[in-house]
């Protein structure tokens, strides 16, 4: 894709190689960093543009008035540069905040000319310069890589990445003395750190080593020396092994989806964006917006596409419940994709829940067509799909979507690669939202990230032992067990593998269906969700197949992870009366209590409130169902766990298919006290039959109107699909399809 604004670069200064033995950065080259400044955020010329369109653009007035408050409260305060100190803890945030208000300062230098900004840069800098060649690692690294202000690497190396900028924003305003005082105490020996100690990250793929490699590249540029711009674009060694260019390779799936999840793309595409931008205002030679047919556009889109309509991100593997579209890593990347690759009016829409733009030529862009804008589209995105695995073949994770803005009823299955470290034990796991909240939900990470007395902020032991697990998530878990074993590096061997997906809903009838194989010993395991709009129900309805191939009998746990208040079942709600106790010992049954148990003959239906709406899932059928009830918080001594409910279906069976329908429905006011049909109006589901061709399902609902669900389980075809069930055959056109039965 060809890039369509190339700005005003720096002519580089030739820089002496590396040396062949012994550290590969030691000491500044002999030439002062030179070239034209700033250039690796922003130039001149842009600035000039800034200074003019102060007051008339509210996105770009808002930031910048943002800007001015932090750092008139910097102003009002001592500079503190302290001692390293725990993770979480006021060392630790110091320094953060100290990069944030130095990047902020060079920029308020460069728009308003006011040297306070720049001498602010200065005297922090020079304070760093006189601390940091005597530190050692940090003392509190555990089992991190360490850095020397922090307890890893990655954050010092986020430091440098916004450091970097504020110095290149006040470098002409120093003098030659003070530039060499702070390039020789501070960004030289943390480079020398960063390319020797941290080897291993800076060549590692994987967001760490973008965050490495992009504060040395960017660091290159601004100092001059085109060899650190090498190593960071190919690694130590420049050979490609290493290095930005491999990871802009495979970290991303051909449509931009990264491997890790949203929650950890919206960080890791802070420092590609970054460094692309840097590189492209150097060398646009390279044409890096245009590599790999535009990767970085699809990994905006990768990202805020997975976006629930109220902004949130998906907390899929370790993600945060609370993480948005306005992270500023994605602050940074609508920018530069809109500016940069067409200015799609849609990204408008995330700029405006944003509220803010990044202080360049780009978020001026943004911020110029945000108030010329006759309408700023909602941020509502269609149903997609998203390739996953660096060559698209590491199955996806699929959206499907109707309605429009918050009010979207959306389905999320995740059929990808496992996601590395961070990585949960959750192939075909399932997610519903709808009436702007998740109805069935994700836990997440277990983690209160930065929250100093809570494990250091780090990752609570439950992350593993429970947050992790299969049962933690809405998927089948086989025998108790996890999947893949529980072992990490065993999962990231594997991957689901795509069927179908249909994201056009003009008939009604959206769906995607994935194979999970070789998860479980001798079970293979198919899921197709079905999001159905059809006259006669108030919302979209989702119907939920989840098949089970085996020869041997198992025990096939179906959990269902909801948010609200039980209010009636086809089945006794009498929970224990005198004592709980944790559904198992192993595989995250440890940490839920017991909270009630029933045996089912029949169909299984479960209604329950959450916020203004009733939500009943209604389950075909089957012997010796039992209904377990549970709660998150067994053996949880710290109580570490937040406390969530879940409703799990047990049976033993060989081959069987979960046959479920979720219908929303209803309302509720708590301040009218108000109910409107709280009851759902499906009356059965029923499995008419399942195999390795077809799967058919009947439903009905209480005034005997009744539907056919048909599912292809064979070859993906949009062609003609018979199946035979019960004497019965069955005839349809498509993957799937849901019709009335006449």
């Amino acid at each position: 894709m060809s890039v369509l604004r190339l700005l005003p670069f720096a002519a580089l200064l030739v820089g002496t190689a590396a040396c062949a033995q012994g550290p590969r950065v030691a000491a500044a080259p002999a030439s002062e960093s030179g070239g034209e400044h700033p250039n690796v955020f922003v130039s001149a010329d842009e600035i000039a543009a800034i200074r003019a369109a102060r007051g008339q653009y509210s996105l770009l007035d808002a930031t910048i008035e943002a800007d001015v408050a932090m750092m008139e409260a910097a102003f009002a305060a001592p500079i503190e540069t302290p001692p390293p100190g725990e993770a979480g803890g006021y060392a630790h945030e110091r320094h953060k905040q100290n990069y944030r208000e130095m990047k902020a300062a060079g920029l308020l230098y460069q728009i308003t000319g006011e040297r306070r900004y720049a001498e602010f840069v200065r005297d922090m800098l020079m304070q760093y310069a006189g601390m940091y060649p005597d530190l050692g690692p940090h003392p509190l690294s555990a089992n991190q890589v360490p850095g020397k202000l922090f307890h890893q690497l990655l954050n010092e190396n986020v430091w440098l990445v916004h450091t970097i900028i504020g110095y290149d924003a006040v470098h002409d305003a120093l003098t030659p003395a003070e530039r060499a005082t702070i390039e020789a105490g501070v960004f030289r020996p943390m480079i020398s750190w960063f390319v020797n100690e941290g080897e291993r990250s800076f060549n590692r793929i994987h967001n760490h080593g973008t965050w490495t490699v992009a504060s040395v590249g960017m660091a290159g540029y601004v100092l001059g020396d085109p060899d650190l711009v090498e190593m960071a674009l190919y690694g130590t060694d420049k050979s490609g092994t290493g290095g930005f260019m491999r990871q802009l390779d495979e970290l991303f799936s051909p449509d931009g989806y990264y491997m890790e999840g949203p929650y950890y793309a919206r960080y890791a595409i802070w420092p590609f964006f970054y460094f692309a931008e840097a590189i492209e205002r150097n060398e646009p030679e390279r044409e890096i917006y245009a590599h790999r047919d535009g990767i970085l556009e699809k990994a905006l889109y990768g990202t805020v596409q997975t976006a629930w309509p109220d902004g949130m991100l998906p907390a899929l593997n370790d993600g945060s419940l609370y993480m948005d579209v306005a992270a500023p890593g994605i602050v940074l990347g609508t920018a530069l994709v809109y500016d940069r690759y067409g200015q799609d009016p849609t990204l408008l829409g995330v700029a405006r829940f944003q509220g803010a733009v990044i202080l360049n030529g780009s978020g001026l862009e943004v911020a110029r067509a945000y108030d010329s804008a006759t309408t700023v589209p909602e941020m509502t995105w269609p149903s997609i799909e998203f390739r996953d695995g660096a060559d698209g073949q590491g199955g996806g994770l699929g959206l499907l979507r109707a309605g429009e803005g918050e009010d979207q009823t959306v389905a999320l299955m995740k059929y990808g690669v496992h996601g590395l470290g961070h990585g949960h034990f959750d192939k075909l796991s399932l997610l519903f939202w709808d009436q702007n909240r998740d109805v069935l939900d994700d836990y997440g990470f277990a983690r209160f990230v930065n929250v100093e007395p809570k494990y250091g902020g780090r990752y609570l032991p439950e992350n593993d032992t429970w947050a992790k697990q299969t049962i933690a998530h809405n998927t089948v878990v086989v025998d108790g067990l996890t999947q893949s074993g529980g072992d990490s590096d065993a999962a990231d061997l594997m991957h689901a593998d795509r069927h179908f997906f249909d994201g056009d809903g003009s008939d009604g009838v959206q769906s995607a269906s994935a194979f999970a194989r070789g998860y479980y010993d001798g079970v293979d395991m198919q899921r197709t969700v079905l999001l159905v709009e059809d006259d006669a129900f108030e919302h979209p309805i989702l119907i939920d197949l989840f098949r089970l191939d085996a020869e041997a009998e198992h025990q096939y746990d179906y959990p269902l992870h909801y948010d609200g208040v039980p209010i009636a079942a086809s089945f006794d709600l009498a929970g224990h009366a005198d004592a709980l106790r944790p559904m198992g010992e192993a595989n995250g049954y440890q940490h839920i209590w017991e909270t009630g148990r029933a045996t089912v003959p029949g169909d299984v239906q479960f209604t329950w409130l959450d916020g203004q709406r009733y939500y009943s899932v209604t389950t075909a059928g089957a012997a010796d169902t039992e209904v377990l009830m549970g709660r998150t918080g067994a053996n949880d001594p710290q109580f570490n766990l937040t406390s969530e409910p879940v409703l799990i279906l047990r049976r033993r069976a060989g081959a069987h298919l979960f046959a479920s329908v979720f219908e929303p429905h209803g309302y509720f006011s708590g301040a009218t006290e108000s109910s409107v049909q709280a009851r759902s109006r499906i009356a059965a589901v029923r499995v008419l039959g399942a195999d390795d061709a077809a799967s058919v399902v009947e439903i009905e609902d209480v005034d005997g109107q009744m539907w056919h669900v048909l599912v292809n389980n064979g070859v993906p075809s949009d062609g003609t699909h018979t199946a035979t069930f019960g004497g019965t055959t069955h005839t349809w056109t498509g993957n799937a399809a849901v019709r009335p039965v006449r």
